[in-house]
């Protein structure tokens, strides 16, 4: 199991894991993604991450594979994907366990964002059109004022 990988990782790097544990902690975890400890408690609570486990002591433990999910969530915001469109893959993944079903829906998602994409793009050079028209029209007036 990944857990194997991790805790001889963590040892060797010294990374916010605990000997015995062989798992990263939350700080450890942020650290590695760039995430806030807060950022990753709101996706668990959110249910972006359901296989965080906890230590007697209720510490947060974290392997490789929560790591990977985390960065894949970050790659879905940079692509523009909600936290809702996200809990939607997840859940759907939840119920059919594999990613045969998740993936076409990621790619419907992502069809539907290029589109808005291209809907903003649309707007933003007819607004570029219109704003050099009228700073043409206001050099043409300038101009003929200082004459």
């Amino acid at each position: 199991m990944a857990v194997r990988a991790v805790r001889a990782e963590t040892s060797r790097r010294g990374n916010g894991a605990g000997p015995a544990t062989g798992v990263l902690r939350i700080g450890a975890v942020a650290k590695r993604t760039g995430l806030t400890v807060r950022t990753i408690r709101y996706y668990e609570e959110l249910g972006l991450l359901e296989s965080v486990k906890r230590m007697e002591n209720g510490v947060r433990v974290y392997t490789s594979d929560d790591e990977r999910r985390l960065r894949f969530i970050q790659r879905l915001k940079v692509l523009g994907l909600s936290l809702q469109e996200m809990l939607e893959l997840e859940e759907l993944y939840r119920k059919e366990r594999t990613n045969r079903a998740v993936l076409p829906k990621l790619v419907e998602m992502l069809d539907g964002h290029l589109a808005q994409i291209d809907e903003r793009i649309a707007a933003l050079r007819s607004l570029r059109d219109q704003t050099a028209k009228e700073r043409e029209r206001i050099d043409t007036r300038i101009a003929e004022e200082s004459r």
